[in-house]
């Protein structure tokens, strides 16, 4: 497991960016959905905690696999999706990230908003305990962004907003910018596969990194877009854009329909918006050695000697002082470790 806590400045007001999460994410995720992969909306409603009270509950799956490394892709389907379950509190979300295919990972983000430039230390105090984390500040104007990410509009060093007069924000500028809120986001990531689980966790954790400045980038870049809505308003726009980038993913649709797959004997039983691929910690059956296959012998069950009557070795003497006839040479084994290729069977 490796826990880290990242401190995300805006220069915005925790109010303001209710309305700019939400408008961000739509269109982020409308975006980024091309050919098949993107985020497909399975599920969004209200929904009431008894804790928390009223909030929103989504479902959607983020089918990534061409975004994955070389060596991920090698043991990954191409039918891979990631299962993402988030629960809105504002300004308290909590968002969960599964994968049927991989039972021992997963991603945990417990999310809290404050009108701040990321002073507080004692945040996550109750949540955190005795866990030992890494706190990482992310700049949205000067920490270096992905290549193919990058767009001169969403430069904020550049950008000026038209409608609030903010931006063109300079070196140091969480020091002097006001309104300024921060996003504080813990989140526990688990790969629990002996070899792998440093390798990966560490990948993971550098890729919520950028996307989580690539969001925020944009949430506050297209800041003239949304600051004039209303939570109704950005509510119909979320429902338009879920539409528009469900049918986008549908027009290319995976070889095997995930819906027609069969259910493993071992599946666990979900809630209804549990994703409906096989959870099993089997390996695949390509994977597994058959049980009928005979087993390779490295010497033969019994071995027979030749009589020494029949040999013209006198009764009585040494056999093994005597010259073994040319057409017996190859078939005495010499040693039940002849063959290296059998040995490796064994």
């Amino acid at each position: 497991m490796l826990l880290k806590e990242y401190r995300i400045c805006m220069p915005l007001t925790v109010e303001e960016y209710r309305i700019g999460q939400l408008y961000m994410i739509s269109k982020h995720s409308h975006e980024q959905s091309d050919q098949g992969e993107g985020v497909e909306v399975v599920q969004n409603e209200p929904y009431d905690d008894p804790e928390h009270g009223q909030g929103q509950f989504t479902e959607k799956r983020v089918y990534l696999n061409s975004k994955l490394p070389s060596w991920a892709r090698a043991v990954v389907p191409k039918i891979f999706y990631v299962t993402e379950k988030a629960w809105n509190y504002y300004p308290f979300t909590v968002t969960e990230y599964t994968c049927s295919f991989l039972p021992k990972f997963s991603i945990h983000i417990e999310t809290k908003y404050e009108d701040n430039k990321g002073s507080n230390d004692k945040i996550f105090d109750s949540e955190l305990k005795e866990q030992e984390r890494e706190v990482c500040f992310v700049d949205i104007a000067y920490d270096e962004i992905p290549d193919r990410y990058y767009k001169e509009s969403e430069d904020l060093r550049y950008f000026k907003s038209e409608k609030t007069s903010r931006g063109m924000l300079q070196e140091g500028w969480r020091d002097s910018q006001n309104p300024i809120m921060c996003s504080y986001k813990l989140v526990t990531v688990k790969f629990e596969v002996w070899g792998l689980q440093t390798r990966v966790e560490q990948f993971i954790h550098k890729v919520i990194r950028d996307v989580l400045l690539l969001g925020h980038r944009q949430a506050f870049a297209w800041v003239d877009e949304w600051i004039d809505m209303t939570m109704d308003e950005v509510r119909e726009f979320e429902r338009t854009i879920q539409e528009a980038t469900n049918q986008k993913i549908g027009m290319f649709p995976p070889s095997i329909s995930i819906s027609e797959t069969a259910r493993s004997t071992c599946a666990l039983t979900g809630p209804a918006s549990a994703p409906s691929t096989p959870m099993c910690t089997d390996a695949p059956e390509s994977l597994l050695v058959p049980k009928d296959r005979p087993r390779k012998k490295s010497a033969p069950e019994t071995l027979t000697l030749p009589d020494p009557t029949q040999s013209g070795v006198p009764q009585g003497s040494d056999p093994s002082l005597e010259p073994v006839p040319n057409h017996l040479r190859s078939a005495t084994p010499l040693s039940s470790s002849s063959d290296p290729a059998e040995e490796d069977e064994q």
